[in-house]
């Protein structure tokens, strides 16, 4: 969490105990949860205008096209080196172990 050890966090709580005392220490808390669950909705809302301002304007079609382009591309280069490629490398691996058969047979 952080990069904080154990021993760290432990340190960090006894330090805010004395700063801030047992009683209060609650209230911070439920506070900095309420503050953190108030940045989490804002940052959801500022996803969803981001996301309906591409809508609008017809951005994410377009990104899903260019997505699906460029995986049709992609699987077209994976399916040819599988059909091409592929078989020239066993080929290749073949004709090095039929050559270094017979050296390895000397040794």
């Amino acid at each position: 969490m952080f990069g904080i050890g154990g021993g760290e966090l432990i340190f960090i709580i006894f330090i805010a105990l004395m700063l801030f005392g047992s009683e209060k220490i609650p209230d911070i808390a439920r506070t900095l949860g309420k503050a953190m669950a108030q940045l989490k909705s804002a940052t959801n809302e500022i996803k969803s205008e981001i996301q309906k301002g591409a809508e609008a304007n017809g951005l994410d079609k377009s990104i899903n096209e260019l997505t699906s382009t460029f995986s049709d591309e992609v699987e077209k280069v994976k399916s040819n080196l599988d059909t091409k490629v592929l078989p020239e490398v066993t080929k290749t691996a073949e004709d090095i172990e039929d050559l270094t058969g017979p050296i390895k047979r000397q040794l």
